[in-house]
């Protein structure tokens, strides 16, 4: 798949989840994220800060470490104002991902990766994480099977087969079992070609 493939489904992501995170802007973000030691506004900022991570790697392209770029959301913002700056971020990664040139490679403890790959891990984040979100906030949101579908095929290579592509990376992550397969209690993608 292209970087501008990669792109637009990047763009994709960041304006579903954002729909669905507006939605419960006026609740209790406080509260544990399903799942996760972090509050649902502590994983919005893990959020935001790992798509300017991955920007950064992109844009600097260390053979061997992370970049010292990081990007936090204002502590004291509202929700709405942070979920602003969670589209900064992903519009970023976007633009860098559509402008990389696809020889380029980045550093990533889980991989050294391309543009494709640092976009999949975008989806990958933004999907996941607005689940968890989704859940300890009681909002609607079923994990898209198109976004899905691509974040398993670029990012786990060992994924098993005949399952819905939306339960198969909620199992690839530690979030859910599948027939025959018990949850994993651990796991990393790999970004790697």
């Amino acid at each position: 798949m292209t970087a501008q493939r990669w792109a637009d489904l990047l763009s994709s992501a960041t304006e579903r989840c954002l729909d669905t995170l507006l939605s419960g802007a006026d609740q209790d973000w406080s509260r544990p994220a399903h799942g996760l030691a972090l509050t649902c506004r502590e994983t919005l900022d893990h959020l935001a800060l790992g798509l300017v991570g991955y920007t950064g790697l992109l844009v600097s392209r260390p053979t061997d470490r992370y970049v010292t770029l990081f990007a936090t959301l204002d502590p004291e913002a509202p929700i709405p104002d942070c979920l602003d700056g969670l589209r900064i971020a992903a519009t970023l990664l976007t633009t860098t991902v559509r402008d990389t040139d696809p020889d380029a490679r980045a550093w990533h403890p889980w991989g050294h990766s391309d543009a494709t790959g640092f976009a999949a891990m975008g989806v990958t984040e933004l999907t996941l994480h607005t689940h968890d979100i989704a859940r300890a906030l009681g909002l609607p949101w079923a994990l898209p099977d198109d976004l899905a579908s691509a974040a398993v095929d670029r990012l786990f290579p060992d994924a098993p087969s005949g399952h819905a592509p939306s339960d198969t990376l909620l199992w690839c992550t530690g979030r859910a079992s599948l027939p025959g397969l018990p949850r994993r209690t651990r796991w990393q993608w790999d970004g790697a070609l």
